[in-house]
């Protein structure tokens, strides 16, 4: 299969086509600046290609399947969606935007159509939580209730500290009844039960509101991870100034120069996940532990570029389309046992 990685300059993509060298794949790498590519895949032996998103079509004729690094989402997926629709070409990206699994999810009769699989969140965002999402759905089908927690360490790229600076000028967002509600960062608090041992958190916003409720049905979702307890409270006063066209851009431009965490924090560091789903009777919980969440997201998605072609066409999550057990698949992941609670 001819594979490609667009955005393969930045931090993670850079991880994703290193690691697809290391286990003897040959992605073609690309992005819109041909000075940053180049020398990428000049390193690695590959094959690169420069263009901008609205020439995708053109550049992903002879392509089988694309993975879409080039964050934030919410401004770039469209148009790589598009392109892969007109050319038949499978997407996968790594995402943690609402909006953007949103977006996507509502292309899956064009998906079907095209006979393509869209597959947004292959990485961190948001494999271990949808599959560990799917697996207390398994353990309890008639829950109606959810909540995914996780805490990561090793520290942020610059393009997932962008995508950082976005929503928080947005606030929280929770499912309630199947519908999507806006509410403070932190409006709930609750204490999360990782394998670690346990640890307050606070809601955020984070991809599951959407994709888990695709994946199981459980109509009200909330996500946490470690948040300060005022952090709800300082995003609804500051939220006016973070909208603003200037705030963004220069923060932006600050988190345009952080850099990932480098191998040896990665190799180091760690993350972990935490579920419960409950209905009005009864209760299961369960915890994973994973290695760093961008060495997680390269191994994630170089195993499901290797599945693609065996998955049924249309808009997915990482579980609809490999199963709640693909979290398993992924080195090493630690997955806890089910739990009544």
């Amino acid at each position: 299969m001819t594979w490609m990685v667009y955005g393969a300059n930045g931090y993670t993509g850079r991880l994703i086509a290193e690691l697809a060298v290391q286990r003897g794949e040959r992605p073609i790498l690309a992005g819109r600046s041909l000075e940053k590519v180049e020398p990428i895949a000049a390193a690695l032996g590959l094959e690169h290609r420069a263009f901008d998103l609205s020439q995708a079509r053109a550049h992903l004729e002879d392509v089988d399947a694309v993975v879409h690094c080039a964050g934030p989402f919410a401004h770039t997926s469209t148009a790589m969606v598009d392109a892969c629709l007109k050319t038949r070409t499978h997407y996968l990206d790594i995402t943690g935007e609402i909006d953007v699994f949103e977006s996507i999810g509502l292309r899956d009769i064009d998906a079907r159509k095209a006979g393509i699989v869209l597959l947004p969140g292959a990485g961190f965002d948001v494999v271990p939580t949808d599959c560990l999402a799917a697996i207390l759905k398994n353990a309890l089908p008639s829950a109606t209730h959810l909540d995914l927690a996780f805490v990561v360490g090793g520290g942020a790229s610059a393009g997932t500290t962008k995508t950082s600076v976005e929503a928080a000028a947005v606030g929280g967002r929770i499912r309630v009844n199947g519908d999507l509600r806006s509410v403070r960062i932190g409006h709930r608090r609750r204490t999360a039960y990782f394998r670690s041992g346990p640890r307050e958190v606070g809601s955020i916003p984070w991809g599951d509101v959407s994709t888990a409720y695709r994946s199981t049905g459980i109509p009200n979702i909330t996500t946490f991870t470690t948040v300060p307890g005022m952090l709800g409270q300082l995003q609804q006063v500051f939220a006016p100034v973070l909208q603003t066209p200037f705030v963004q851009s220069v923060a932006k431009t600050v988190a345009g120069k952080v850099k990932g965490p480098d191998e040896r924090k990665r190799a180091n560091t760690r993350a972990e996940v935490f579920g419960e789903a409950w209905d009005a009777q009864t209760k299961v919980e369960c915890a994973i532990t994973t290695p760093n969440a961008y060495s997680l997201t390269a191994d994630s998605v170089l195993r499901a570029i290797g599945k693609i072609n065996g998955v049924a066409p249309g808009s997915h999550t990482p579980s609809s389309a490999f199963g709640a057990d693909f979290v398993r698949e992924l080195d090493g992941v630690v997955v806890g046992e089910v739990r009544l609670t």
